[in-house]
């Protein structure tokens, strides 16, 4: 019993739609925290891979404070990154969090990815 208080429920983050904003590329991320606590700050760090695997644009995200038992929708724009030449996107790092997790690296535990998008995975 204990060692299920000392792991916090799973933070899912889907990337849901991309779409081209000017030249760059919009992504929307659903944040589902339905079965945790709050989480008072997350910071993310992400990198957009093209299509052939290479590293495109780096880009650190706040997705916090996410409310517990609830689902948000967040958009980022990686500035200068084609939609078309988009492959996928990792989650690299958590940079801070506070809140459901006491240590930065079981927030990265705590995450699940995944993406709706057929064509662009989203992976840790």
């Amino acid at each position: 019993m204990a060692q299920d208080r000392a792991s916090p429920p799973p933070l899912r983050i889907e990337l849901n739609r991309i779409e081209a904003a000017g030249e760059n590329c919009r992504t929307y991320f659903l944040i589902d925290n339905q079965k945790g606590d709050s989480w008072r700050s997350l910071k993310l760090d992400l990198f957009a891979l093209d299509t052939d695997g290479v590293a495109a644009k780096r880009l650190a995200v706040d997705v916090g404070p996410v409310p517990g038992r609830k689902t948000l929708i967040k958009l980022f724009d990686f500035p200068g990154l084609s939609c078309s030449r988009f492959g996928s996107v990792l989650l690299n790092d958590v940079m801070t969090c506070e809140g459901a997790a006491s240590a930065r690296e079981e927030c990265l535990s705590a995450l699940e990815t995944s993406s709706k998008i057929d064509t662009v995975s989203f992976t840790k």
